[in-house]
């Protein structure tokens, strides 16, 4: 039930790269498909000033739509990899229906981070706003897990430091044309999301008793 949950978020944006890769390959449709794919569920950030939607409320269902498209099969199979860790380390510590809002929650965050800190008028795809939400879950209730332990919180730290480092080598190799503007919003909602669980389970406050 549990990997369900995981397969289902997996497998909608893995279908849709599957048509339009087909769709590219000329086996059905046309090489537009992808193109049309990116106009009507990239996310664009003039569509929240000045531009003309392709549809009603266009700028509203791009917050989700977005996360569902990926440039090819590398972009995805990256993505959807990491999803499957982060989401079976998730699963170990929260419900399939928290793991679910996570990933809403996350998404959007994504979307309102590159919608309020980004001029650029090109699209943006892809699930990494979500995976860094996933992420910011995980480094925040295991920072809880570890203060209630009475663990040091050093790893924790290097983790984070290892996520800035990462956007600053992808935003260098791919000269600058990275979305780290929606790892960024898709972080910081993940990240209130999981102080929302530790909220519930009772985490915030509780430490470990000194040796006596």
């Amino acid at each position: 039930m549990k990997n369900g949950v995981l397969w289902g978020l997996i497998g909608v944006p893995v279908l849709i790269e599957a048509v339009l890769q087909a769709a590219d390959a000329g086996l059905f449709g046309t090489t537009l498909w992808r193109s049309t794919a990116y106009q009507n569920g990239a996310f664009w950030a003039g569509l929240l000033h000045d531009w003309r939607p392709n549809y009603p409320g266009q700028p509203m269902v791009m917050f989700l739509t977005y996360s569902l498209l990926h440039s090819g099969l590398g972009h995805l199979a990256g993505n959807m990899v990491t999803l499957w860790m982060l989401g079976q380390r998730l699963l170990k510590k929260i419900k399939t229906g928290d793991l679910l809002l996570l990933y809403l929650i996350s998404t959007l965050g994504g979307g309102a981070g590159f919608g309020l800190l980004s001029l650029s008028p090109q699209p943006m795809i892809g699930a990494s706003g979500a995976l860094f939400g996933l992420a910011g879950a995980v480094i925040w209730l295991e920072t809880a897990d570890r203060r209630r332990l009475g663990m040091s919180l050093w790893p924790i730290l290097g983790v984070i430091a290892g996520l800035v480092l990462l956007n600053v080598l992808m935003w260098l190799a791919l000269d600058g044309v990275l979305a780290w503007e929606t790892h960024l919003g898709g972080f910081v909602g993940g990240a209130a999301f999981g102080v929302v669980i530790s909220w519930r389970r009772g985490d915030l406050g509780k430490t470990a008793l000194p040796d006596r």
